[in-house]
C-alpha cells in the first residue's frame, strides 16, 4: 500500500495554558464524580492519540500501547491527573527522546518553520565565562537588512549585558526574549581575556523572514576554482535559492566544493536529499536515506515507500543543478545537527566526504507536526486551541545502514573556532575555510597556539542564539503519512 499524504505545516512554540480548572472545591461526592465527567480533556486525548498512533518510540512507553487501556474510561482516569498538556506530553515521551516537543501556537510556528521570525539579525554562540555562571555573547553571523547590520555589528563582536544586566544561566533566556534590548560591546583580546569597551549599542526586532543561504561564492586558489556556500537552514520555502547559487557555482566551473554547515541545525529532510542532489547529480535513483518508523507503520506500505532517492527536481519542480562532484569538504560544529547530518551521512557512501571542524550534534529523528483533528491534518483542526504536538516519527538511515549516531559525527580534520579570531566568512583567511582549503592544497595544517588553547579554556561555549526556540535542532518531514486505524 502506498503512503497517502495529507499537506501539513510544522511548528512549536512556548508551552503554555492548561486545559483543565485546578480549582478544587469540596462538595459531595455524587456532584465530584458528575464533574469529573464533564472535565475537557479534549487537549490530552488529542495529545494520547498522536502518540499512539504514530510515535517512533511507541514500544517504550507501557501507556502507548494499543491495549493498555480496555475502556475510555480507563484512558480518561490516566489523563485527568496531569496539571498541564505539556505534563501528559513529556510523561508519554521515552527517556531516549531528547527532541520531540509539543505548542500552544501553531500559527506562530508555521511563520518559523517558513524562516519568519521576529529578529534583530543577531546571530550569536553563548558561552560561561570562566567556570561562573555568567554568560557571555559573541557574535556569529549578522543578517542583512536588519537592526544589527544598520547599528554595525560585525562577526567576532562580544557581548556579556543586556539592558546593563550582566547575562547569566537564570536569567538569559529572559533577558534575551525582550523585543528591544542594548548590548555592551567588547571583544576576546590576544591573551585569550574578554576586554570590553564603553560602547552599547541598541537593537530591535522586527518580523523578518531569513534567506539560509547566507553566501555563495567561487575562491580562485592556485588556480583551483573552489565553490563555499554558507548555508544555516534547511527551509523548503527557500530550495529555488539554493539551486540558483549552486547554478550559479556550476557555470562558474567550480572544481571543488565548501559546504559551511557549522551554525546550521537541520529543517526539511525534503531540502536536505534535493541538497545532496545539487553535490553530486550522478547518483539519481540511488538509496539516499531509508526510513524506519515504529513497528506498525513500519509494516504498513510497499518497501519503496521508505526509501528517499537522490532525484533531479526540487519541490518546485525546478531542474536540480548538479556539480557532479566525487567529493566535499563540509564545515561542522556542535551546532550542525539533524538534515545537515544527514547529508553527510547520506553522501559518506558514495563520495568523499571530508569533515572539517568539530563533532556534529547526534540526531538521526525526524518528526512531523499533529494538530487536533480526524486525520492530525492541518484541515479542520480543533478550532477550540491551538496546540499540535511535533513527536519524533522516523529513524534516518544511509544506504549503507549507519544510523544512531548519538555522539554526533566525528570530523576527518579537527578545528574548533577561535573565539579571538572569527575571521571573516566566506574568506580564504577565515580558520575553518582555511583549513579545508590547505586540504584540497596538500599544505600541512597549522597547529594549535598557546593563544588558542588559553581562550578555549577560558570561554566554554554551550549553545546559541536559537537555543530557546523550540525548533533548534530538529529534523522534520513536511507530510503526514495517512492514519491508519481511526
Amino acid at each position: 500500500m502506498k503512503k497517502l499524504f495529507l499537506p501539513v505545516f510544522l511548528l512549536g512554540i512556548f508551552f503554555t495554558s492548561c486545559s483543565k480548572d485546578d480549582d478544587v472545591v469540596e462538595e459531595p461526592q455524587e456532584k465530584k464524580e458528575e464533574e469529573k465527567e464533564e472535565v475537557n480533556l479534549e487537549i490530552e486525548e488529542f495529545i494520547y492519540a498522536g502518540m499512539n498512533e504514530i510515535y517512533l518510540y511507541k514500544a517504550d512507553v507501557p501507556e502507548l500501547a494499543d491495549n493498555y487501556f480496555s475502556t475510555n474510561a480507563e484512558l480518561r482516569s490516566f489523563l485527568e491527573p496531569f496539571d498541564t498538556p505539556l505534563d501528559l506530553y513529556e510523561d508519554l515521551k521515552s527517556s531516549q527522546d531528547g527532541f520531540s516537543f509539543m505548542t500552544s501556537d501553531y500559527v506562530a510556528l508555521e511563520n518559523s518553520f517558513a524562516g519568519k521570525s521576529l529578529s534583530n539579525g543577531m546571530k550569536f554562540s553563548l558561552g560561561y565565562i570562566g567556570n561562573t555562571t555568567d554568560v557571555f555573547g559573541i557574535v556569529q553571523y549578522v543578517l542583512p537588512g536588519t537592526s544589527a547590520e544598520e547599528k554595525g555589528i560585525k562577526r567576532g563582536d562580544l557581548f556579556t549585558e543586556i539592558d546593563g544586566i550582566q547575562m547569566n544561566e537564570n536569567n538569559l533566556s529572559s533577558l534575551l526574549g525582550r523585543d528591544s534590548y542594548t548590548i555592551n560591546l567588547g571583544k576576546i583580546n590576544d591573551a585569550g581575556y574578554i576586554e570590553m569597551t564603553d560602547q552599547t549599542v541598541s537593537l530591535t526586532s522586527v518580523e523578518y523572514t531569513e534567506n539560509p543561504v547566507l553566501i555563495s561564492k567561487v575562491l580562485e586558489v592556485q588556480g583551483i576554482n573552489v565553490g563555499y556556500i554558507m548555508y544555516n537552514s534547511f527551509t523548503g520555502n527557500f530550495d529555488s535559492e539554493l539551486n540558483a547559487a549552486f547554478t550559479d557555482l556550476k557555470a562558474q566551473g567550480v572544481q571543488e566544493l565548501v559546504l559551511d554547515l557549522r551554525y546550521n541545525g537541520g529543517g526539511s529532510v525534503e531540502s536536505a536529499v534535493d541538497l545532496a542532489s545539487m553535490i553530486t547529480g550522478q547518483f539519481e535513483g540511488e538509496i539516499f536515506m531509508k526510513e524506519q518508523w515504529n513497528a506498525k507503520y513500519q509494516r504498513a506500505w510497499d518497501p519503496e515507500s521508505y526509501i528517499n532517492r537522490f532525484n533531479n527536481k526540487i519541490r518546485t519542480g525546478e531542474a536540480i543543478s548538479s556539480l557532479g562532484l566525487g567529493k566535499v569538504y563540509v564545515l561542522t560544529s556542535g551546532r550542525s545537527a539533524s538534515a545537515s547530518e544527514l547529508v553527510i551521512n547520506g553522501l559518506d557512501p558514495y563520495i568523499d566526504v571530508v569533515q572539517v571542524g568539530t563533532n556534529t550534534t547526534g540526531k538521526f529523528q525526524a518528526s512531523v507536526t499533529l494538530y487536533d483533528s480526524s486525520n492530525f491534518g492541518r484541515e479542520n483542526a480543533n478550532p477550540n486551541h491551538t496546540y499540535a504536538i511535533q513527536p519524533l516519527v522516523l529513524k534516518s538511515v544511509n544506504s549503507a545502514g549507519v544510523s544512531d549516531y548519538i555522539e554526533g559525527l566525528a570530523p576527518d580534520i579537527t578545528k574548533k573556532e577561535n573565539l579571538r579570531d572569527y575571521g571573516t566568512l566566506g574568506d580564504p583567511s577565515e580558520p575553518l575555510l582555511k583549513v579545508a582549503l590547505n586540504d584540497i592544497l596538500g599544505i600541512p595544517q597549522e597547529q594549535t597556539t598557546a593563544t588558542m588553547k588559553r581562550a578555549e579554556e577560558n570561554f566554554r561555549t554551550f549553545g546559541e542564539s536559537e537555543m530557546f526556540d523550540p525548533t533548534y535542532q530538529k529534523m522534520y518531514i513536511e507530510k503526514l503519512p495517512s492514519s491508519l486505524n481511526l
